[in-house]
């Protein structure tokens, strides 16, 4: 997932300090030497050192960044460091660290969840959804990415996929109906619709839909649905969504789900990072 560093790295400085860093302005130090250390407090899936390296880069610091975001990395791992002048240093420092510590949360919370599934079955994927925080799906995307997720849909404009909300406003069509509507209206895409109960789940299946997303289904209502497809010899793909995370995911795989769909990833706690900044 390629991103512009360096213009992300802009813009958040351009938050940090609109007008400078008044604290070491004041102090007078901006000039002098210094070098700045990133180090992980804790083991973790790390992702961010990028961007950090590029807003310390922006800021004026020469960096270097010693992993690469999707690392696993033991507690005391030396992650990013630079070189530079005080006033550089400070302007980096503390949107560096905020960033590598919410997108390491990310990326560690992504990847406990694809280490529980792949235990039970390293061919299931776990999906993240595009329920993060509005304005912040870019960096929330890429994190997940680190932690060995993939993207679940990354906007409206990409995928087919039917709700409930959608169907409130046809009441009179039945699921082959909607199958039918979508297939003739993007023939290129695969059909999928989210369901709330098994009955609909059949039905859905009989009517042709490619991907059955089940919303908050128990591991045996999974089992039930799975064990339909199986019956009917349909290859819908069986997606379990809501409420999944690291604890139950692997149950879900073994009832039969062949897809995890999930946005745990995105209330994970940030990762510490240690940073010790220190005069030349």
């Amino acid at each position: 997932m390629a991103l512009d560093w360096d213009t992300i790295a802009g813009r958040l400085l351009d938050e940090d300090a609109p007008a400078g860093d008044l604290t070491t302005e004041a102090l007078d130090i901006g000039d002098r030497p210094g070098r700045i250390r990133f180090s992980a407090r804790a083991d973790m899936t790390i992702a961010g050192v990028e961007l950090a390296a590029a807003l310390c880069r922006r800021a004026g610091v020469v960096a270097l960044a010693h992993c690469r975001s999707g690392a696993r990395v033991a507690k005391g791992a030396l992650l990013v460091e630079g070189e530079g002048p005080a006033g550089a240093l400070h302007l980096a420092w503390k949107a560096a660290q905020t960033e590598m510590e919410f997108l390491s949360g990310l990326a560690t919370a992504a990847r406990a969840i694809v280490d529980a599934v792949e235990a039970v079955n390293p061919k299931i994927r776990v999906a993240c959804t595009r329920k993060t925080f509005p304005g912040d799906r870019l960096l929330s995307h890429f994190a997940v990415k680190a932690g060995g997720a993939i993207l679940h849909r990354t906007g409206l404009s990409e995928t087919l996929l039917v709700f409930a909300e959608h169907r409130a406003f046809l009441p009179d069509a039945d699921f082959a109906t909607l199958a039918k509507r979508l297939r003739e209206a993007a023939p290129e895409k695969r059909l999928a619709i989210e369901v709330s109960s098994v009955e609909e789940a059949c039905r859905a299946i009989d009517a042709g839909f490619e991907t059955i997303q089940l919303e908050k289904f128990s591991v045996d209502a999974t089992a039930a649905t799975a064990g339909y497809a199986r019956k009917t010899s349909s290859d819908a793909l069986i997606a379990a969504a809501g409420g999944v995370n690291a604890a139950n995911a692997a149950d879900y795989v073994r009832a039969g789900a062949g897809l995890i769909v999930t946005s745990a990833p995105y209330n994970a706690p940030p990762r510490d990072v240690q940073v010790r900044v220190v005069a030349a």
